[in-house]
C-alpha cells in the first residue's frame, strides 16, 4: 500500500517558497512545447486547482522582433499561479522577455536551459547552456534585475554521461540569483531515453538552499512518491505523464495532502476528457486547434478495446466534428460493451464480503 513517511509529509506540510511567492501545491506541471496552451492548463487546473503551471516556452529572441505576443503567451488573468518560460542565449533579449512576461501575467519567470532539441541547442539556448555556465549566469542575474517576480531555472544534469555538471552549474545559478531550480535527471544526449537518474536531483538538493523540483520519469502517483523519497526534493513537476492524462497532477497534489488516492478516470470518462479538449481546441484556435488536437487525441486513445483504431482514424480528423462523432462512437462502443468500472466492480466485492 503507497504511503508517505513521516519525513516527507512533515517536508512536504507547509506551501512551496519561490523568494517572496508561495504556492501551495508541491506538484508542478511542466512547461512542454506543443502541449501546455491556455486550453491544456484549464484542463490540469480542474484537478490541480493550487499548482503552479507554465507555458509553452517563448522565444526571446522572436519577442524582441515582433510586435504582437504570440498566442503561446497568453495566459488568462484567472490562471494563478502561473509561469511562463522563456528560451534564448542572450541576457539583454531574456530581460527584455521577462518584462513582457510578468506584464502578460506572470507570478514567475523560468528559464529554459534543459531543451534537448538540435534546432534550440545549436543557437545556444536549451541544454546547450549547461556547456556555457557564464552566459547561464549573465542571464539569470540580467533577468532578475529587469523583474520583480522569482525567477527559476529548468535545466538537466549535463550534456552527457562523461559530462554531468549539474552540481556546480546548480550552484551557479543560485548565486547568480536563481529562486528555484527545477532538474530533469537525464543528460542532454539521454533525450527522453533510458531512466532519469534521480540519484543526481538528490545530490543538487543536498548542496542548494533554494527549492529545488525534481523531474522525469513521473508518470504515476507511485513514482512521483518514490521520486520524493529518494531525492528529498521540494517538489515534482509532472511532464509526459500528462500528455493525453491531464489527470496526473491533480492525482499525485491530493495524495501528498491527503494521503489517500484519487480513483482512476475510466476509459470513458479519458474519452469524454479527449472531446471537450478538442472542442476547446477548435474553439480556442480554429482549424489549427483542431490539426494540433490530433496528437492529444491519440495520446487520450490508449488501453481499452479498439484504441488502436481509433488512435489512427483521430490521427487524420480534418474537421471538429469528424473528430467528436469518432470519439462519441467509442464512447457508446465503451458503455455499450462488457468493460466494466474497475470502481464499480471494487464497490461491488466490498459490498459481497460484507453481506
Amino acid at each position: 500500500m503507497l504511503s508517505l513517511s513521516q519525513a516527507l509529509k512533515a517536508r512536504l506540510s507547509t506551501p512551496l517558497k519561490i523568494g517572496r511567492f508561495e504556492v501551495n501545491s508541491r506538484v508542478l506541471q511542466s512547461p512542454l512545447s506543443g502541449v501546455t496552451d491556455l486550453v491544456f492548463r484549464r484542463l490540469v487546473r480542474r484537478h490541480a486547482p493550487e499548482s503552479m503551471m507554465y507555458t509553452e516556452m517563448v522565444n526571446a529572441t522572436g519577442l524582441h522582433y515582433v510586435k504582437d505576443l504570440p498566442i503561446i503567451m497568453e495566459v488568462d488573468p484567472n490562471e494563478r499561479p502561473i509561469s511562463i518560460q522563456l528560451f534564448d542565449c542572450r541576457p539583454d533579449f531574456l530581460a527584455e522577455a521577462a518584462q513582457m512576461a510578468v506584464a502578460e501575467g506572470a507570478d514567475t519567470v523560468d528559464i529554459n536551459m534543459g531543451c534537448p532539441v538540435n534546432k534550440i541547442t545549436k543557437n545556444g539556448g536549451g541544454s546547450s547552456l549547461l556547456r556555457d555556465p557564464e552566459t547561464a549566469e549573465a542571464i539569470v542575474r540580467s533577468v532578475t534585475q529587469a523583474v520583480n517576480v522569482p525567477v527559476t531555472v529548468k535545466t538537466r544534469i549535463g550534456w552527457t554521461d562523461q559530462e554531468i555538471t549539474i552540481l556546480d552549474f546548480a550552484k551557479r545559478m543560485e548565486d547568480a540569483g536563481a529562486q528555484m531550480i527545477t532538474v530533469h535527471g537525464r543528460t542532454r544526449s539521454q533525450g527522453y531515453n533510458g531512466n532519469a537518474k534521480w540519484e543526481w536531483i538528490a545530490r543538487v538538493k543536498e548542496i542548494l538552499s533554494i527549492p529545488v523540483i525534481a523531474n522525469g520519469d513521473i508518470f504515476s502517483v507511485e513514482a512521483a512518491v518514490n521520486c520524493l523519497e529518494q531525492t528529498g526534493a521540494d517538489g515534482v513537476m509532472c511532464s509526459r505523464g500528462t500528455m493525453g492524462y491531464p489527470f496526473l497532477v491533480g492525482e499525485v497534489d491530493h495524495f501528498l495532502k491527503t494521503g489517500t488516492l484519487k480513483p482512476t478516470p475510466t476509459s470513458v470518462e479519458r474519452l469524454q476528457c479527449a472531446r471537450e479538449h478538442l472542442q476547446m481546441l477548435w474553439e480556442y484556435k480554429g482549424d489549427r486547434g483542431v490539426r494540433q488536437a490530433r496528437k492529444h487525441m491519440t495520446w487520450y486513445s490508449k488501453g481499452f478495446a479498439g484504441a488502436a483504431e481509433l488512435r489512427g482514424q483521430l490521427s487524420t480528423i480534418e474537421n471538429v466534428q469528424q473528430g467528436l462523432d469518432l470519439i462519441d462512437r467509442a464512447i457508446d462502443r465503451l458503455m455499450q460493451s462488457d468493460e466494466r468500472d474497475p470502481r464499480l466492480v471494487e464497490d461491488e466485492a466490498v459490498a459481497l464480503a460484507i453481506a
